[in-house]
């Protein structure tokens, strides 16, 4: 039958579910215009489809290839209703009347096949013993459950299946409570710390050759108290909140008309897009950061006896053996960098999230620019102020981080006797005048290049969020602010331990930083800014 010049087949009205009557029509090409010789142009394949799809005017944002890749799949994906009306108008051929006839029988059918599904779910239960899980999820939308067609659907499913790194990680963040991560990372600083106590390493000092007495406690190390117990459980909590938001909350709102299932769908490809920037951090935190630094910082000076680093509380077995033995420093620093490189390897997923969130919203932000709607313009607007301000906490955050880590370096090379009278000291000196900043002993100081990665990392991200979300002339009071207290913080950690007195600038820094983890706006912001009477901030 011929409608607008397009091949229509009238629905069928029987008790067919969504995948039958789909795999019928797409293989009829029902919708596609005629041929130059007036027969039919063939089947609809994905790419088709989709294009036919995004064509439609009224539909502004179109359809992901990949989700009417899933139509045509043996899978148990059915359809959203948002997508049943554009389907509907493609297989009525743009006649109203037929169009509303198709949209009746796609929304039965859509039922039909979601009735199907739980029965298979719960017949599944007596026949789990026989066959593997994955074999049974992906016959949960068929109609025959033989050995063999178990077979082949479980070899399609395969590499949709496959272990990925990116999935695995992300769950972190956004499955179980957001409680997890944080209180996992404290527990493990906490577990190190009873063993400091039990080795007899968590507060000691010891006789440097020029005659300064330091205190090299593990408790006393501020980069593993502040940072893990403080800083990197906040990081996790703050990236876990924005994730989860965006994931459950925000995404859904602004695209697929709120349908859960098609935007989880499209929120785990723009994760799995980013898969090998995960193997790369994960390469590099835990063979270089963890096993490779672990080797020439401790294991090889415990064993020679010494090397051209600061000694430590890694190292004290070397200057006190009477408090610790080298075997049992060479076990305990070993259980220390494997969890500093665990943690650091998801600081930096967290940042990738993070990435993904901006890269996310912004795409969603382009395809509606031509949308009008004052309410949808709103959601917009609100998502990407919610979002900046979750990434400037988080920047605020791993630049705290970098910091720490940098002072403890600095400190260790110093004369002061703890990390406290060190920058108390050199506050004083500022209004005395003294200088004695380079009066310390020179060491390799490989934490250095490790906090300058960790803070050049983490403003990248703010930046890429700023350039993305931030360019509107709405932003610009609230993110000038921010960029601001970035910027102070930042300029407060290059000039550690350049000059005397470095110490009030980066305490003003640090003070600035708090505030704005409480308030990221740093003062009261109106939505009435963005085209509402509410505040935001």
């Amino acid at each position: 039958m011929i409608k607008n010049e397009k091949i229509f087949l009238p629905p069928p009205g029987d008790e067919s579910d969504f995948k039958e009557i789909f795999k019928r029509l797409a293989a009829a090409g029902a919708g596609r215009p005629l041929g130059k010789d007036g027969f039919p142009a063939g089947p609809w394949t994905p790419e088709l489809l989709a294009e036919a799809i995004s064509h439609i005017d009224s539909n502004r944002i179109g359809v992901d290839l990949r989700t009417v890749q899933l139509w045509f799949q043996e899978n148990e994906k059915g359809i959203s209703t948002a997508n049943i009306r554009w389907l509907a108008r493609v297989f009525g051929c743009d006649d109203p009347v037929a169009t509303s006839e198709w949209q009746m029988e796609l929304s039965a059918a859509q039922s039909r096949l979601s009735a199907k599904r739980r029965e298979w779910k719960r017949a599944g239960s007596s026949v789990a013993q026989e066959i593997p899980d994955t074999a049974l999820a992906a016959t949960f939308d068929g109609d025959t459950a033989s050995p063999a067609e178990l077979k082949r659907d479980t070899d399609a499913e395969g590499p949709r299946r496959r272990f990925s790194l990116a999935r695995k990680s992300e769950a972190f963040f956004s499955h179980g409570s957001p409680l997890n991560l944080p209180a996992s990372v404290f527990a493990g600083v906490t577990a190190l710390g009873f063993l400091s106590y039990i080795t007899g390493i968590h507060n000691v000092t010891y006789v440097r050759a020029d005659g300064v007495v330091k205190q090299v406690g593990f408790l006393w190390t501020a980069n593993w108290t502040f940072v893990f117990m403080v800083f990197l459980p906040l990081f996790f909590a703050f990236v876990t909140e924005l994730v989860t938001f965006w994931k459950d909350e925000g995404r859904p709102k602004l695209v697929a008309q709120g349908d859960k299932m098609e935007s989880d769908d499209a929120w785990a490809r723009s994760v799995e897009a980013s898969s090998y920037s995960y193997w790369a951090v994960f390469l590099i935190c835990v063979l270089f950061a963890g096993l490779f630094q672990w080797i020439g910082v401790s294991l090889i000076p415990l064993m020679k006896g010494g090397g051209n680093y600061a000694t430590d509380w890694g190292s004290l077995a070397i200057v006190r053996p009477e408090v610790i033995s080298v075997p049992e420093a060479v076990v305990f620093t070993g259980l220390a960098y494997l969890y500093m490189c665990l943690c650091f390897y998801l600081f930096f997923v967290g940042l990738i999230l993070l990435y993904t969130v901006i890269h996310d919203l912004w795409r969603i932000r382009e395809a509606a620019s031509n949308r009008p709607e004052m309410d949808y313009q709103h959601e917009l607007n609100e998502a990407s102020l919610r979002v900046m301000r979750g990434i400037f906490r988080c920047t605020v955050l791993g630049v705290l981080i970098a910091i720490v880590m940098k002072v403890q370096s600095a400190y260790l090379t110093s004369r002061g006797e703890n990390i406290v009278a060190w920058l108390v000291g050199d506050m004083s000196s500022a209004f005395y005048g003294r200088n004695d900043v380079s009066a310390g002993i020179s060491y390799r100081r490989p934490t250095h290049y490790s906090s300058l990665l960790i803070a050049i990392s983490t403003c990248v991200v703010f930046l890429y969020g700023s350039i993305r979300l931030g360019v509107e002339r709405r932003f610009c009071m609230p993110l000038w602010r921010m960029s601001a207290t970035v910027a102070l913080l930042v300029a407060g950690y290059l000039l550690i331990d350049a000059f005397a007195g470095f110490s009030i600038l980066l305490g003003v820094g640090v003070l600035l930083a708090i505030y704005g983890l409480f308030d990221p706006g740093l003062g009261r912001w109106r939505a009435s800014k963005l085209g509402n009477n509410q505040s935001v901030s």
